[in-house]
């Protein structure tokens, strides 16, 4: 999911060079159309993976949303938005995908961010929906084990994607230099990879 996010792509990228088939899924796909708001998301990138690979590796969810302001002056809409992206919308994905991940021993991997590890002043629903998830993945991993899947929670630091550019609501504060989005791709692939069981902040160099 987020597959034409920057660094949906590039984690696509860096799959594609080391020899995968990759099927990129999100609201603009491009080989499967879905929205992660939707609960019906992850049953439609199965029925893609299925239908034009006859198998489903692995699922990587690079798909997120963010907003600025103060608690008291965002708009409740808001809040409910990024929850619904950042924190269901995974939920529901790995709720679809997982039966047909455990028949090929395969892996999910969500992004959830640094912002899961600490919460920041005038970002509150960004930090809580994103730990909400980051919160899930552990009893998840356990859960998603018993069948052979590996899961994954990618906890980045600050990364040049753009993503603070496109908030839903409010401004973004000036952000010290972030981390190049190509290495923190190549970074999570290599963890998904290695079957490392979480990726931190600090992970990342």
């Amino acid at each position: 999911m987020g597959a034409t996010g920057a660094l949906g792509s590039l984690i696509a990228t860096e799959f594609r060079d080391r020899g995968a088939v990759v099927l990129g899924a999100g609201r603009h796909g491009p080989d499967v159309v879905c929205d992660l708001r939707d609960v019906d998301a992850g049953h439609a990138v199965v029925r893609g993976a299925l239908g034009t690979q006859g198998r489903l590796d692995g699922v990587v969810n690079a798909a997120g949303i963010v907003a600025f302001g103060d608690l008291v002056g965002t708009d409740p809409v808001v809040v409910e938005e990024l929850f619904l992206v950042n924190a269901l919308g995974p939920l529901w994905l790995a709720q679809a995908v997982l039966p047909t991940l455990a028949e090929r021993r395969g892996f999910f991997a969500n992004i959830s961010g640094v912002v899961a590890e600490q919460s920041l002043a005038n970002m509150v629903p960004y930090c809580a929906s994103k730990a909400a998830v980051s919160h899930a993945m552990p009893g998840l991993r356990r859960e998603a084990r018993r069948s052979g899947v590996h899961v994954l929670d990618a906890r980045p630091p600050h990364t040049e994607t753009g993503l603070a550019g496109r908030a839903i609501a409010g401004t973004a504060p000036t952000f010290p230099q972030g981390l190049d989005p190509a290495a923190v791709a190549r970074r999570i692939v290599e963890a998904i990879v290695a079957d490392e069981a979480e990726l931190a902040s600090g992970a990342f160099g």
